[in-house]
């Protein structure tokens, strides 16, 4: 399947957004395989973060002068966030950047990691790492989808939930987005 997955990222023509306006961000996309089906890897944000509180998201952050790329961001956050090392993430391809209503664009990257692993959480950002099946994620019954109109336009959002956990906003945009890919690479339904 990982594989498939690459294949299906290296043919997708990546919507980047260049807006000097936006604060240029990265996270991981962490996919793994446990008892025979692939896994997807979330956070838990802590309240002790400037922004985004208690959410679910990916591993990453704002881009350092110090990262060469956005896809070291994304690598370098998921050390600092989750103890995963650099050598450990095999890079699958990137996803569309997407911007959020606070003032950053997200650059996903997909990353194949081992399962199981000895994460080390820093509490000062995250509470907690949870992971859901992309099964479980597929069902209809874990997706809301809700529609709103801002200035006359409307908007679709899309949230997912599985055995109390919420993942929502620009989180449930990345992983909607991995999600259909993964959908047309495995053909699954």
């Amino acid at each position: 399947m990982k594989e498939k997955i690459r294949q299906a990222l290296s043919s997708l023509q990546k919507n980047s957004i260049s807006d000097k306006r936006l604060t240029e961000s990265a996270v991981l996309v962490p996919i793994f395989c446990k008892g025979g089906e692939c896994h997807i890897l979330f956070t838990q944000r802590s309240n002790q973060v400037s922004s985004h509180k208690g959410q679910a998201s990916f591993p990453g952050g704002t881009h350092s002068e110090g990262d060469m790329s956005l896809l070291d961001t994304a690598i370098r956050e998921s050390w600092e966030e989750i103890g995963l090392k650099a050598e450990d993430v095999e890079i699958l391809g990137e996803l569309d950047d997407i911007p959020t209503t606070t003032g950053f664009v997200i650059s996903p990257f997909v990353g194949f990691i081992p399962y199981p692993y000895k994460f080390i959480v820093n509490h000062r950002e995250i509470d907690e790492i949870f992971d859901m099946s992309v099964s479980t994620l597929l069902h209809k019954a874990a997706v809301r989808q809700e529609r709103y109109v801002t200035d006359g336009q409307v908007t679709l959002s899309y949230s997912y939930e599985y055995g109390g956990r919420r993942v929502w906003g620009a989180t449930a945009r990345i992983l909607k987005q991995f999600l259909e890919i993964f959908q047309a690479a495995s053909g699954a339904r």
